[in-house]
């Protein structure tokens, strides 16, 4: 809809020409960025397809539209989520499709963006004589709110708007773990961040990607200074690194980046990984499925599909490997 129907329509609503003309820049902006046009509270309503009352009750009053519980962590601890209920889910869902993919992402961000993947992140590092790699501390409870409204009045948002968006996209003043907004807004409110990280690993002849917040950064020699400076650049925005999670590797050995290692002069699953599922495929092929489960006293449904799962990331990462190939038609005869 071009801004002359717009026009068109107000005045055919009785709206003052002068109010028409005060409009007209607000929506013309929007529509050249491909954006919906969104004038207050009850339009949002409308355009979404969900009650004025319900959207209300989701700005001011998010808590109850979340359900809270927790996952493991690879080291023992739990991860919290903050899952949105469907009708909340819907409204973050409808905000993403429509409004945040089309603002783009620095190049060195590869999570949770189309046609990128920790594969992605892992190649620019493949076979570099140092590596060094940052974990960002508490990483979407870090970004506020009001980052989150500065991003919609920066694409042209009128403040109230700019609020309701930005409110259902956060929980308790900043974005939470749960929402499907979260990653790609985190990829944009983290371009500026990005940005400076790329510079400064260029003027060391560094590599730099970012993983949501896993930060790696490779090349032939990285000095231990180097990591001050970076968490120096961090913390002025107002961001924080978790240093147990540090790691600078100068000497030969086994490298991962988001779980590939990048040691050789290709990509390729840990050993670890490798020896674990190769064993579990090896009683299979040789007792059979039904025997391995109940001598193991697996009660996990999902356990096949599981193992079919770990087969395919292993494929992804190394599709010529013969043993994979056959351990997934093994698999997948088990399934039938």
């Amino acid at each position: 809809m071009s801004v002359d129907i717009w026009k068109k329509s107000f005045l055919e609503k009785g709206i003052p020409s002068h109010l028409v003309e005060h409009y007209a820049p607000y929506i013309e902006k929007l529509l050249l960025q491909d954006l919906p046009v969104i004038f207050e509270l009850e339009h949002l309503s409308k355009i979404i397809g969900v009650e004025i009352s319900t959207l209300q009750k989701m700005i001011y009053c998010s808590r109850k539209f979340y359900r809270r519980f927790s996952i493991p962590k690879r080291n023992g601890s739990r991860r919290q989520i903050d899952a949105p209920y469907p009708t909340l889910l819907l409204c973050q869902k409808w905000i993403y499709e429509n409004i945040l993919k089309k603002t783009s992402v620095h190049h060195s961000a590869h999570g949770f963006i189309e046609k990128k993947s920790i594969i992605t992140n892992a190649l620019p590092h493949k076979n570099k004589k140092a590596l060094l790699k940052i974990d960002l501390k508490d990483f979407f409870p870090s970004i506020p709110l009001s980052w989150v409204i500065n991003h919609f009045l920066s694409l042209g948002y009128a403040n109230n708007v700019s609020f309701y968006l930005a409110s259902l996209c956060s929980l308790e003043g900043h974005l939470c773990q749960g929402a499907p907004t979260s990653p790609y807004l985190s990829n944009i409110l983290l371009t500026g961040l990005d940005n400076r990280l790329t510079k400064l690993a260029a003027s060391y002849y560094l590599e730099y990607t970012r993983y949501a917040d896993d930060m790696t950064f490779s090349g032939n020699y990285i000095p231990h200074t180097l990591i001050v400076t970076i968490e120096s650049v961090i913390a002025s925005y107002g961001l924080s690194v978790n240093p147990e999670k540090t790691r600078l590797h100068l000497k030969k050995g086994q490298r991962i980046v988001t779980g590939i290692s990048v040691s050789g002069d290709s990509l390729s699953v840990p050993r670890d990984y490798k020896r674990a599922l190769k064993q579990e495929i090896h009683f299979i092929e040789r007792y059979g499925y039904i025997s391995h489960v109940s001598k193991l006293k697996i009660n996990d449904p999902l356990y096949l599909e599981k193992l079919i799962g770990k087969v395919n990331f292993w494929l992804q990462v190394e599709p010529k490997n013969n043993f994979a190939k056959h351990a997934l038609n093994l698999l997948r005869a088990v399934r039938k």
